[in-house]
Protein backbone atom coordinates (compact mmCIF):
# COMPACT_ATOMS: atom_id res chain seq x y z
CA UNK A 1 0.00 0.00 0.00
CA UNK A 2 1.73 3.42 -1.12
CA UNK A 3 -0.35 5.70 1.64
CA UNK A 4 0.75 8.42 -0.38
CA UNK A 5 -0.21 7.56 -3.31
CA UNK A 6 -3.88 7.49 -2.19
CA UNK A 7 -3.99 9.79 0.27
CA UNK A 8 -3.23 12.33 -3.02
CA UNK A 9 -6.02 10.25 -4.90
CA UNK A 10 -8.47 11.30 -2.43
CA UNK A 11 -7.10 14.44 -2.09
CA UNK A 12 -7.01 13.73 1.53
CA UNK A 13 -5.73 16.58 3.58
CA UNK A 14 -4.70 15.71 7.48
CA UNK A 15 -6.36 16.86 10.25
CA UNK A 16 -4.23 17.33 12.97
CA UNK A 17 -6.96 17.91 15.71
CA UNK A 18 -7.67 13.71 14.34
CA UNK A 19 -3.93 12.88 15.27
CA UNK A 20 -3.95 11.30 11.38
CA UNK A 21 -0.31 9.64 11.56
CA UNK A 22 -1.20 6.09 9.04
CA UNK A 23 0.79 2.70 10.00
CA UNK A 24 2.37 1.19 7.27
CA UNK A 25 5.73 -0.73 8.56
CA UNK A 26 5.11 -4.29 7.89
CA UNK A 27 6.90 -5.74 10.50
CA UNK A 28 5.09 -4.01 12.94
CA UNK A 29 1.59 -4.74 11.32
CA UNK A 30 2.79 -8.74 11.51
CA UNK A 31 3.64 -7.83 15.61
CA UNK A 32 -0.02 -6.58 16.19
CA UNK A 33 -1.05 -9.76 14.56
CA UNK A 34 0.77 -11.73 16.39
CA UNK A 35 -0.04 -10.76 19.33
CA UNK A 36 -3.96 -10.17 18.98
CA UNK A 37 -4.12 -13.96 17.92
CA UNK A 38 -7.06 -13.68 15.83
CA UNK A 39 -8.86 -17.02 15.50
CA UNK A 40 -12.06 -17.61 12.79
CA UNK A 41 -14.62 -17.52 15.65
CA UNK A 42 -13.52 -13.91 16.93
CA UNK A 43 -14.55 -10.75 17.02
CA UNK A 44 -12.76 -7.80 16.67
CA UNK A 45 -13.34 -4.38 17.66
CA UNK A 46 -10.40 -1.88 15.49
CA UNK A 47 -10.35 1.58 16.78
CA UNK A 48 -9.19 4.18 13.75
CA UNK A 49 -8.89 2.02 10.77
CA UNK A 50 -7.37 4.80 9.03
CA UNK A 51 -6.79 3.76 5.78
CA UNK A 52 -7.24 0.02 6.16
CA UNK A 53 -3.57 -1.25 6.49
CA UNK A 54 -4.65 -3.25 9.67
CA UNK A 55 -8.11 -3.74 8.32
CA UNK A 56 -6.89 -6.18 5.75
CA UNK A 57 -4.84 -8.24 7.34
CA UNK A 58 -7.36 -8.37 10.39
CA UNK A 59 -10.30 -9.37 8.11
CA UNK A 60 -8.71 -12.39 6.94
CA UNK A 61 -8.39 -13.80 10.57
CA UNK A 62 -11.55 -12.57 12.19
CA UNK A 63 -15.05 -14.02 12.27
CA UNK A 64 -16.71 -10.46 12.85
CA UNK A 65 -14.75 -7.29 12.42
CA UNK A 66 -16.09 -3.88 13.53
CA UNK A 67 -13.75 -1.05 12.31
CA UNK A 68 -14.55 2.26 13.87
CA UNK A 69 -13.30 5.79 11.29
CA UNK A 70 -14.42 9.37 12.59
CA UNK A 71 -13.22 10.68 9.42
CA UNK A 72 -15.45 11.04 6.91
CA UNK A 73 -13.41 10.98 3.69
CA UNK A 74 -11.62 7.55 5.21
CA UNK A 75 -14.75 6.14 6.39
CA UNK A 76 -16.17 6.45 2.40
CA UNK A 77 -12.67 4.73 1.52
CA UNK A 78 -13.09 2.25 3.67
CA UNK A 79 -16.51 1.36 2.83
CA UNK A 80 -15.50 1.06 -1.03
CA UNK A 81 -12.52 -0.92 -0.60
CA UNK A 82 -13.90 -3.87 1.57
CA UNK A 83 -17.37 -3.68 0.08
CA UNK A 84 -17.30 -7.42 -0.44
CA UNK A 85 -15.89 -8.74 2.62
CA UNK A 86 -19.37 -10.08 4.72
CA UNK A 87 -17.19 -10.01 7.30
CA UNK A 88 -16.41 -6.65 7.93
CA UNK A 89 -18.91 -3.44 9.01
CA UNK A 90 -17.38 -0.25 8.49
CA UNK A 91 -18.94 2.80 11.18
CA UNK A 92 -18.54 6.37 10.83
CA UNK A 93 -18.21 6.57 14.19
CA UNK A 94 -16.69 7.87 17.24
CA UNK A 95 -15.28 5.77 19.84
CA UNK A 96 -15.91 8.20 22.64
CA UNK A 97 -19.62 8.57 21.16
CA UNK A 98 -20.01 4.88 20.76
CA UNK A 99 -21.79 2.54 22.96
CA UNK A 100 -19.98 -0.97 23.25
CA UNK A 101 -22.59 -2.95 25.18
CA UNK A 102 -24.34 -2.66 21.58
CA UNK A 103 -21.44 -5.26 20.45
CA UNK A 104 -22.71 -8.47 19.74
CA UNK A 105 -21.33 -11.36 22.11
CA UNK A 106 -18.58 -11.17 24.72
CA UNK A 107 -14.93 -11.64 24.93
CA UNK A 108 -14.22 -9.26 21.79
CA UNK A 109 -10.61 -8.79 21.19
CA UNK A 110 -10.01 -5.02 20.47
CA UNK A 111 -6.66 -3.63 18.47
CA UNK A 112 -6.63 0.25 18.35
CA UNK A 113 -3.93 2.55 17.03
CA UNK A 114 -4.82 5.39 18.96
CA UNK A 115 -4.56 9.50 18.27
CA UNK A 116 -2.06 10.03 20.80
CA UNK A 117 -3.93 13.50 22.17
CA UNK A 118 -7.03 11.36 23.01
CA UNK A 119 -5.40 8.03 24.65
CA UNK A 120 -6.22 8.60 27.54
CA UNK A 121 -9.88 9.37 27.28
CA UNK A 122 -10.68 6.40 25.11
CA UNK A 123 -8.68 4.31 27.74
CA UNK A 124 -11.13 4.97 30.55
CA UNK A 125 -13.89 4.88 27.90
CA UNK A 126 -12.69 1.28 27.47
CA UNK A 127 -12.52 0.76 31.38
CA UNK A 128 -15.81 1.29 31.84
CA UNK A 129 -17.39 -1.52 29.61
CA UNK A 130 -14.08 -3.91 30.34
CA UNK A 131 -16.11 -6.89 30.69
CA UNK A 132 -17.37 -7.26 27.43
CA UNK A 133 -13.58 -7.98 26.20
CA UNK A 134 -11.03 -10.54 26.47
CA UNK A 135 -7.86 -8.35 24.92
CA UNK A 136 -6.99 -4.81 24.55
CA UNK A 137 -4.29 -4.38 21.76
CA UNK A 138 -3.48 -0.97 21.70
CA UNK A 139 -0.63 1.54 20.49
CA UNK A 140 0.29 4.16 22.51
CA UNK A 141 2.68 7.08 22.87
CA UNK A 142 5.66 5.41 24.35
CA UNK A 143 5.52 7.48 27.57
CA UNK A 144 1.99 7.06 28.22
CA UNK A 145 2.64 2.88 27.81
CA UNK A 146 5.07 3.13 30.64
CA UNK A 147 2.88 4.99 32.64
CA UNK A 148 -0.19 2.36 32.42
CA UNK A 149 2.62 -0.77 32.89
CA UNK A 150 4.36 0.83 35.42
CA UNK A 151 4.92 -1.09 38.82
CA UNK A 152 4.80 0.82 42.44
CA UNK A 153 7.98 2.45 43.48
CA UNK A 154 8.44 4.41 40.12
CA UNK A 155 7.54 7.86 39.52
CA UNK A 156 5.15 6.96 36.69
CA UNK A 157 3.14 5.07 38.41
CA UNK A 158 0.27 6.57 39.04
CA UNK A 159 -3.90 6.63 38.98
CA UNK A 160 -3.99 5.46 35.33
CA UNK A 161 -1.97 2.78 36.37
CA UNK A 162 -3.96 1.71 38.94
CA UNK A 163 -7.02 2.19 36.89
CA UNK A 164 -5.37 0.06 33.94
CA UNK A 165 -3.85 -2.67 36.02
CA UNK A 166 -7.25 -3.02 38.11
CA UNK A 167 -9.16 -4.58 35.29
CA UNK A 168 -6.34 -6.17 33.19
CA UNK A 169 -2.57 -7.88 33.25
CA UNK A 170 -1.03 -4.86 31.06
CA UNK A 171 2.65 -5.27 29.50
CA UNK A 172 4.63 -3.29 26.76
CA UNK A 173 4.78 -6.22 23.95
CA UNK A 174 6.62 -3.91 21.24
CA UNK A 175 8.73 -0.49 20.74
CA UNK A 176 8.05 1.16 17.90
CA UNK A 177 9.67 3.95 16.04
CA UNK A 178 8.06 6.99 15.07
CA UNK A 179 9.60 5.68 11.07
CA UNK A 180 6.36 3.27 11.25
CA UNK A 181 3.67 5.69 10.41
CA UNK A 182 3.37 8.48 7.73
CA UNK A 183 3.96 11.06 8.11
CA UNK A 184 5.78 10.42 11.44
CA UNK A 185 4.71 11.26 14.92
CA UNK A 186 7.11 13.71 17.17
CA UNK A 187 7.26 10.76 19.56
CA UNK A 188 8.30 7.00 19.48
CA UNK A 189 5.17 4.40 20.17
CA UNK A 190 4.69 1.34 22.26
CA UNK A 191 2.45 -1.50 21.51
CA UNK A 192 0.48 -2.88 24.88
CA UNK A 193 -1.80 -5.75 25.35
CA UNK A 194 -3.98 -5.53 28.29
CA UNK A 195 -4.81 -8.78 29.07
CA UNK A 196 -8.28 -8.20 31.07
CA UNK A 197 -8.91 -10.67 34.04
CA UNK A 198 -12.25 -12.78 34.51
CA UNK A 199 -12.66 -10.90 37.84
CA UNK A 200 -10.85 -7.64 39.09
CA UNK A 201 -7.96 -8.24 40.84
CA UNK A 202 -8.30 -6.95 44.54
CA UNK A 203 -11.86 -7.61 46.06
CA UNK A 204 -13.57 -4.49 46.40
CA UNK A 205 -17.21 -3.89 47.94
CA UNK A 206 -17.56 0.23 46.24
CA UNK A 207 -15.16 0.03 42.89
CA UNK A 208 -16.30 3.72 42.64
CA UNK A 209 -15.13 4.62 46.23
CA UNK A 210 -12.13 2.88 45.60
CA UNK A 211 -11.07 5.41 42.90
CA UNK A 212 -11.91 8.25 44.46
CA UNK A 213 -9.32 7.19 47.66
CA UNK A 214 -6.43 6.72 44.34
CA UNK A 215 -7.41 10.07 42.88
CA UNK A 216 -6.97 11.43 45.74
CA UNK A 217 -3.44 10.12 46.91
CA UNK A 218 -2.12 11.10 43.62
CA UNK A 219 -3.51 14.12 43.32
CA UNK A 220 -0.54 16.06 45.19
CA UNK A 221 2.35 13.59 44.39
CA UNK A 222 4.89 15.70 46.55
CA UNK A 223 2.60 15.06 49.63
CA UNK A 224 2.49 12.42 52.21
CA UNK A 225 -0.75 10.24 51.56
CA UNK A 226 -2.11 11.40 54.90
CA UNK A 227 -2.15 15.23 53.44
CA UNK A 228 -3.35 14.04 49.76
CA UNK A 229 -5.87 12.53 51.18
CA UNK A 230 -7.09 14.92 53.82
CA UNK A 231 -6.88 17.69 51.47
CA UNK A 232 -9.56 15.89 49.32
CA UNK A 233 -12.22 16.99 52.13
CA UNK A 234 -13.84 13.80 51.73
CA UNK A 235 -12.55 12.54 55.03
CA UNK A 236 -11.79 13.75 58.45
CA UNK A 237 -8.39 13.87 60.21
CA UNK A 238 -9.69 11.28 62.75
CA UNK A 239 -10.78 8.83 60.60
CA UNK A 240 -7.98 8.72 58.12
CA UNK A 241 -5.40 8.43 60.75
CA UNK A 242 -7.74 5.34 62.13
CA UNK A 243 -7.95 4.13 59.04
CA UNK A 244 -4.04 4.34 58.43
CA UNK A 245 -3.68 2.44 61.41
CA UNK A 246 -6.13 -0.58 61.27
CA UNK A 247 -4.69 -1.17 57.51
CA UNK A 248 -1.11 -0.61 58.73
CA UNK A 249 -0.18 1.66 56.46
CA UNK A 250 1.92 4.15 57.29
CA UNK A 251 0.64 7.78 56.60
CA UNK A 252 3.59 9.20 56.01
CA UNK A 253 4.49 7.39 52.51
CA UNK A 254 3.47 8.75 48.73
CA UNK A 255 0.79 7.25 47.01
CA UNK A 256 3.11 5.77 44.47
CA UNK A 257 5.03 3.75 47.30
CA UNK A 258 1.11 1.94 47.56
CA UNK A 259 0.41 -1.54 45.38
CA UNK A 260 -3.09 -1.86 44.25
CA UNK A 261 -3.70 -4.07 47.03
CA UNK A 262 -2.67 -1.84 49.75
CA UNK A 263 -4.83 1.11 48.28
CA UNK A 264 -7.50 -1.60 48.45
CA UNK A 265 -6.43 -2.42 52.18
CA UNK A 266 -7.13 1.39 52.93
CA UNK A 267 -10.21 2.28 50.79
CA UNK A 268 -11.94 -0.62 53.03
CA UNK A 269 -11.27 1.56 56.14
CA UNK A 270 -12.05 4.61 55.17
CA UNK A 271 -15.54 3.56 53.08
Amino acid sequence: MNIKNILKQLEFKRKKRLGQNFLHDEMVLDEILFHADIQPGDTVLEIGAGLGSLTERLSESAGCLISLEVDKILYEYLGNRFRNRKNVRILWQDILKFNTDDLPGQDIKVIANLPYYISTPILKHLMKSVRKFSLILIMLQKELAERITAEPGSKKYGSLSIMTQFHTQAEIVAHVPRTAFYPPPAVDSALVRLQVLKQPCVNISNPEGFFRVVQAAFSHRRKTLRNSLLGSGRVSADKLDSAFKAAGISPTLRAESLSIHEFAKLAQFLL
